[in-house]
């Protein structure tokens, strides 16, 4: 594969996941943009192991109103035109239905603003300028809980990645047009920070997986470059399951 034509954004780039896709595409030739919250010494770690490739670290917090706008903003004013997008960060925390009003209305909002507003402004405004430049590509990571849900104390993560699936699937058919491609990818557990480490949740969550093991970082990386190669431009508005096959649909 060769990523040369590509110049990438990709948010929470500072470890995980994120780091990993950074990486990825950085070895087959994309110019990596580094997105990262509160944590500049690792994602400047992570620019120092790319090299010449990471081409710019820039900090937003996408739980703020206009986060994903600004994101988008700051790295087109310091780098220029940027081809490729992938929203990868998002948050995860207790919405306990049976749990305190404040607990359920605090995850909601950040939840949401993270894993759903944000990225869809920083979709809208890659559609803008995908449209005049006649080529872009989106990837959105969602999550198995798109398709099956999640524990009920987890609603509104499952709810924001199946609005984020939505949303992919709505800006694949409507902007193909523009010559842009979305794709999306729902891993299950991922063994990142995110993934449990406490017996109890753990053993079980392994457990329903039967390759018996969590993806790891560099899977998603590899898909995600395989996605923004566009050796496979017929597979926009496309969903990527990554599962062990714990959930096969």
């Amino acid at each position: 594969m060769n990523l040369d034509h590509i110049t990438v954004l990709v948010t929470g780039a500072s470890r995980g996941a994120g780091a990993a896709i950074a990486k990825m595409c950085a070895s087959y030739g994309a110019k990596v943009v580094i997105h990262y919250n509160g944590n500049k010494a690792s994602a400047e770690a992570i620019s120092a192991e790319i090299g010449d490739n990471a081409i710019a670290c820039i900090q937003e917090d996408l739980s703020q109103p206009g986060g994903g706008t600004r994101l988008w903003e700051k790295a087109v004013a310091e780098v220029g035109p940027i081809n490729a997008l992938v929203n990868n960060a998002g948050i995860d925390m207790q919405t306990d239905p049976y749990g305190p009003e404040e607990q359920w209305a605090d995850g909601w909002n950040k939840i949401l603003a993270v894993n759903l507003q944000a990225p869809a402004d920083l979709c809208r405004m890659a559609l803008r300028d995908y449209r005049k430049m006649g080529e872009g590509r989106i990837v959105n990571l969602c999550s198995r809980a798109s398709h099956r849900g999640d524990s009920i104390d987890h609603p509104a993560y499952a709810a924001s990645k199946g609005g984020l699936l939505a949303l992919s699937k709505t800006l694949a058919r409507g902007a193909a047009k523009d010559g842009v491609l979305v794709y999306s990818l729902a891993p299950g557990w991922i063994n990142t920070e995110m993934a449990p480490t406490d017996p109890a949740i753990l053993d079980p969550a392994i457990a329903e997986i039967p390759l018996g093991k969590f993806a790891e970082p560099s899977e998603v990386g590899a898909i995600v470059a395989f996605y923004l190669s566009d050796l496979c431009p017929s597979a926009t508005s496309s969903t990527f399951d990554m599962n062990g096959g714990s959930h096969v649909r």
